[in-house]
């Protein structure tokens, strides 16, 4: 395949910036941010609070001199106390009238939530820094890890000495702090440190510096994109914001696909001649040991047979770590191959390695199935008033995995040996396949679409769902049918069901007046399934109701809750796949 070089975003033509313009940029890019310091006044408030021209006026400081160097610079003691305190007057009266800036609480609770560390680092004093942030309506002085004022014994910016100390305190190198400012000498002491620094026009023309910023943003909104890409991202497939974005330049090399990579969107269909389709699926698994070939077919299969098209073959390529023996191999191979054959599919090809880049097993399984034309399911056939559907109960993958990779902690934590065997058995039965629902689905020949629940759960399943539909989506929260074994080691171990994977249930837009017959299909097949809800308008979104038909809220997961569990207890490979991102290749 030959190379492409893509430009991942545009930055708003304002100024300097350093975003990666082809793939090899991003993948050579030495930045990476795990802290942000901002300045206060004009940055985290609006600017305008204070006016330099009258505090100078007041103080006797000439223009062209900055007015903390001024002061210091007085010889008397008597004079210099004399301006400080008619300095710290005007910022006390500011800071009791200034208000956030516009996005900046939005911003901060944004990083927070990141992982990443913030703090302020200001030529102001600390009294007029905690005055102004008690108008903040959502952030609050204990939400900075640090705040450096004029008042702690650092040369103030453009020195970096507070900088580099702040970096010293975050225990964060200082090449992985960004610096926010809105004036040249925000920028010049981030420079002076070696940090990153993001200068913020607030919409107004830019000023001189001897040091171009990294990046200029317009509005501090404008650092979410900035954070997207250089912030550590959270274990689990790729958020869906930033894979939308990824792939959008890819679009006019793909019009040829009859399905192509998009959020929500799982396999690939390719034209062949005459109407047969080729449908191509890749997953890897990264999160197992146990059974691990039985979740590489199955996760595998699952999505070819969302599309309607029948799973035929299987491609692997297999990574061991260092310090494996030809017996485990072994045994994979043959699990590979067995749940191969359960499923009618002939293993083709793959690859095996025993590498370092790996610390537990990794499969990576590529599934080929073939569909006519007539028989491929495309979820741009959705339409307003379908039925929304859904198979078996939440959340037979993660409540098996749990069981099976921390069965001591959930011993402990108060899981009978019973409901933990039970558990575990989750795998077979009811089985992380949704095989059968989806062939008996789409011989119904009124589906418009099928989407299996993977990463994130159902609730982001219904999201995938909505944006690859192109159409909004109702659910009836009383009608979202859990395991009791799942409610148990979720309530047991912190989690939310409807964020944890869930392989093995599938959702089912169908059309409303075939919707109770394929229900009573697939409940005579021994598969229980519900109404879960209704395809809505045109638009992508997911709202909820309760029992009564009123609005409710419904939760969104950035990380799935197996991969959150899994960072925090230290496990390694918490994430398995990005499941979109696969059919680019």
């Amino acid at each position: 395949m030959p190379r492409i070089s893509i430009r991942l975003f545009r930055l708003r033509d304002v100024g300097p910036s350093s975003y990666p313009q082809t793939m090899a940029d991003a993948t050579n890019s030495t930045k990476l941010i795990r802290a942000v310091l901002f300045d206060f006044d004009g940055t985290l408030t609006e600017p305008g609070s204070l006016d330099f021209s009258v505090i100078k006026e007041a103080v006797g400081c000439p223009k062209g001199i900055p007015v903390l160097e001024y002061i210091n610079g007085l010889e008397s003691p008597a004079n210099r106390a004399r301006a400080f305190q008619m300095l710290d007057g005007f910022e006390a009266e500011a800071a009791r009238q200034s208000r956030p800036n516009a996005g900046a609480e939005e911003i901060l609770g944004l990083l927070r939530a990141r992982g990443l560390k913030i703090g302020v680092i200001s030529r102001n004093s600390r009294s007029a820094i905690l005055t102004a942030l008690d108008n903040f309506e959502r952030i609050r002085t204990s939400d900075f890890a640090i705040i450096l004022s004029r008042d702690d014994p650092f040369s103030p910016k453009p020195s970096p000495d507070g900088i580099l100390a702040a970096a010293d305190i975050l225990e964060v190198p200082v090449t992985q702090v960004l610096v926010v400012g809105d004036f040249v000498f925000d920028i010049e002491a981030g420079h002076k440190a070696g940090a990153l620094t993001a200068y913020l026009t607030n919409r107004a023309p830019f000023q001189a510096c001897s040091h171009p910023s990294d990046f200029t943003l317009e509005h501090l909104g404008d650092l979410k994109e900035i954070i997207d890409f250089y912030a550590p991202l959270p274990p689990g497939k790729l958020p869906n914001d930033i894979l939308r974005r990824c792939l959008a330049p890819l679009e006019p090399e793909l019009s040829p696909l009859l399905i192509a990579p998009g959020v929500g969107e799982d396999v690939a269909a390719i034209p062949l001649s005459g109407e047969e389709v080729l449908v191509l699926k890749s997953d890897p698994i990264t999160f197992a040991t146990d059974a691990i070939g039985v979740y590489a077919v199955s996760v595998n299969i699952n999505d070819i047979a969302t599309s309607g098209a029948t799973p035929r073959w299987l491609l692997t390529s297999l990574f061991f770590p260092v310090g494996v023996n030809a017996c485990q191999i072994d045994l994979v191979m043959r699990e590979l191959h067995e749940a191969a054959q359960s499923h009618g599919l002939i293993v083709c090809g793959g690859h095996t390695e025993i590498t370092d880049a790996v610390t537990r097993p990794v499969i990576s399984a590529q599934v080929a199935g073939t569909a006519s034309r007539r028989e491929l399911i495309d979820k741009k056939s959705m339409a307003e008033g379908d039925c929304v559907l859904l198979t078996k109960k939440l959340a037979v993958e993660g409540t098996s995995i749990l069981a099976r990779e921390f069965p001591d902690h959930l011993r402990a934590a108060g899981m009978s040996e019973v409901e933990l065997a039970r558990s575990r058995g989750f795998l077979l039965d009811p089985g992380i396949s949704i095989l059968k629902e989806a062939q008996i689905s789409a011989r119904q020949g009124a589906v418009s679409a099928m989407h299996d629940i993977t990463e994130g759960g159902l609730s982001t399943a219904l999201l995938e769902l909505s944006t690859a539909g192109r159409h909004r989506i109702r659910v009836h929260l009383d009608r979202i049918p859990i395991y009791e074994e799942t409610a148990k080691i979720c309530g047991l171990l912190g989690l939310n069901p409807l964020g944890l994977i869930a392989s093995g249930s599938l959702l089912i837009s169908c059309r409303a007046a075939k919707a109770d017959e394929l229900i009573g299909a697939l409940r005579a097949a021994g598969i229980h399934t519900v109404a879960l809800g209704e395809v809505l308008d045109e638009g992508i979104g997911v709202e909820a109701v309760d029992g009564d038909g009123k609005p409710a809220l419904w939760p969104e997961f950035k990380t799935d809750e197996l991969a959150r569990f899994l960072s925090e207890v230290g496990h390694r490979g918490p994430g398995r796949k990005n499941s979109e991102i696969e059919s680019r290749n």
